[in-house]
């Protein structure tokens, strides 16, 4: 097949086909035939290997091509063209996204990242001087600085749990976060995916837990949406925000946040909105202006993640996953802080070689070897996160291994 992703009519069948690959989901993750289709929708730089999925992931083609052509549109006239014709479109977006968490469209706004959404959150909570906040020492560290600044200026106090590391018991999760749980705690926030390791928390069982008590919680969900197969039902969260840029693919700058509908009232948002606006989800989009271009992008994203299929995804990034982990744990040195259980983690895991400092392992692989990958240090663990993409072929994954080896053997070159 000539693959030709940017076409848009080309990549609707290529799509089609995809879809309509037979074969069941574990078959498929080892069908490097379907997978090299998929790699051909992106315009990565292949004299690179980019195991930084996490941060930040490149967007297909189709959704480079739809963005521009809607930011050239935008351009023609930008007080007609983007914000009357443009800007009410966004609305199918809002519905689609919807449709794929299953929740209802007036439950979702159109954000920057899941950081813009998480603050929403944190910022729109009304809190009072004595009251207590829950999370985990494993946040990230912009939603944990957030909460310090209300800590500083607001007199609430943050409390933070040390959790496992690698976790493979979900009662235990919740078990400390209950413990900790005091008759002041007013919210607590945790991650679905935590960044630092891939780790995969016990949502629903924490809300569940926790809304028996009237305790609502926010989910840092940046890592988690389109990264496997789920939706709000798995997660019964009050709150959800996440980056749509990472494993939705999507535009950079783009990101969700669900909030249950009897909860949008009583959340201020971030910038000022009409009071008319006060039950109204779009509240939280008052930001300014702002282009419509990527946001309406994100409707390619989605239809390219419907066309592989979520949980075809999914068994692919495990597979990747453990194909590179299974490779390494055979040397002595190496250990895997993330469980390799599909139950618990997906695309991402954070491997430590003992005796060489991270930071100098990423340091080199980048030097050395142009591998890209995310250096970890944490105040309990430090390691070197892997997260490849649909896009990462094995022969990638066989080079980093053998340099890996080589480094586990010999060490790092002085």
């Amino acid at each position: 097949m000539n693959v030709v992703w940017g076409n848009t009519e080309k990549s609707t069948r290529i799509l089609a086909d995809l879809a309509e690959h037979a074969g069941d989901v574990e078959s498929i993750a080892r069908d490097e035939s379907f997978w090299f289709q998929v790699q051909q929708a992106f315009t990565v730089d292949r004299s690179l290997i980019n195991f930084n999925n996490g941060g930040v992931s490149p967007s297909p083609a189709i959704v480079q091509r739809a963005m521009k052509e809607h930011l050239d549109f935008s351009n023609h006239a930008p007080a007609y063209t983007m914000w009357r014709i443009l800007e009410p479109q966004r609305e199918q977006v809002r519905s689609r996204l919807a449709r794929f968490f299953a929740v209802d469209r007036e439950e979702i706004a159109l954000t920057r990242n899941a950081s813009e959404g998480l603050q929403i959150c944190q910022f729109g909570m009304k809190l009072e001087d004595g009251d207590e906040i829950l999370t985990t020492t494993q946040d990230y560290p912009r939603m944990i600085n957030t909460w310090k600044q209300r800590e500083q200026r607001e007199g609430i106090k943050l409390t933070q749990i040390q959790i496992p590391v690698v976790s493979e018991e979900p009662e235990t999760i919740v078990s400390l976060f209950e413990n900790a749980i005091t008759p002041r705690t007013r919210v607590i926030l945790l991650c679905h995916v935590i960044n630092l390791t891939g780790q995969i928390l016990p949502v629903r069982n924490v809300v569940r837990m926790a809304r028996k008590r009237g305790i609502p919680v926010i989910v840092d969900g940046a890592h988690s949406f389109a990264h496997f197969d789920f939706d709000h039902s798995d997660l019964d969260c009050d709150y959800y925000a996440t980056s749509l840029h990472k494993w939705l693919f999507a535009p950079h700058g783009t990101g969700l946040l669900y909030v249950r509908r009897d909860r949008i009232r009583d959340l201020w948002p971030m910038m000022a909105a009409n009071d008319e606006q006060v039950d109204d989800i779009r509240k939280f989009e008052e930001i300014g202006t702002h282009p419509a271009a990527n946001y309406l992008a994100i409707a390619e994203a989605l239809t390219f993640n419907l066309g592989i299929g979520l949980a075809r995804k999914a068994a692919r990034l495990h597979y990747l996953k453990t194909y590179w982990a299974e490779q390494l744990l055979e040397i002595g040195r190496v250990r895997i802080l993330t469980s390799l259980d599909p139950r618990f983690s997906c695309a991402i895991a954070t491997l430590q070689i003992d005796g060489i400092e991270s930071p100098e392992l990423v340091k080199y692989l980048w030097s050395e070897h142009r591998i890209l990958t995310a250096g970890i240090l944490h105040p309990e663990f430090e390691g070197v996160r892997i997260s490849p993409s649909v896009y990462s072929t094995i022969e990638e994954i066989d080079r980093f291994c053998d340099v890996m080896r080589r480094i586990a053997t010999h060490g790092l070159p002085s």
